[in-house]
């Protein structure tokens, strides 16, 4: 069953495009930071949950500024709060494009790997008459070492049609 589950045409113009997209992106959002790991779980996170928190806090503590020490700066946790409101909706937009994105990249894959599994099949069967078995032998290498499925009564043994890596 040869299934495709997307066409892509973009053309260089466009691919392009895109790239230089992405670089002015990458040269805007300069100061974003990455951290490891480690950095990440120890960290405090606002949650949802918190977020609501957070933003009455930094509110009653705007209004009552003689209660915060110096070595706080509310001001600061504003402009942190404020770049969070405004980072967040392009961040989700990226998100949804990079989420369709890997999904395309996963369908172009599964596409190919169908056609080079019927081919392969083909290749099996007419292949010996057309003297193309050392071809289709050197192809057939990709499944060494994995173990052959049980074909079905009456079905031909071959690779599976489920591959990962």
């Amino acid at each position: 069953m040869n299934r495709n589950l997307i066409s892509l045409a973009i053309e260089d113009a466009q691919w392009s495009a895109a790239d230089e997209s992405i670089t002015q992106l990458e040269s805007i959002f300069i100061g974003l930071i990455a951290m490891e790991p480690n950095q990440r779980r120890a960290i405090f996170k606002m949650g949802s949950k918190s977020e609501s928190f957070c933003r009455n806090a930094i509110d009653v503590l705007e209004q009552n500024p003689q209660v915060i020490p110096q070595s706080l700066s509310i001001a600061q946790a504003r402009a942190d709060l404020d770049a969070i409101d405004q980072l967040r909706p392009r961040l989700i937009r990226l998100k949804r494009l990079v989420s369709r994105m890997i999904d395309s990249e996963i369908a172009l894959g599964s596409d190919v790997i169908g056609a080079a599994l019927q081919g392969y099949k083909l290749l099996k069967v007419a292949g010996r008459n057309e003297g193309l078995e050392g071809l289709r032998s050197s192809l057939g290498a990709r499944f060494k070492g994995r173990p052959r499925t049980k074909p079905e009564l009456g079905a031909e043994s071959g690779p599976p049609e489920q591959i990962e890596d």
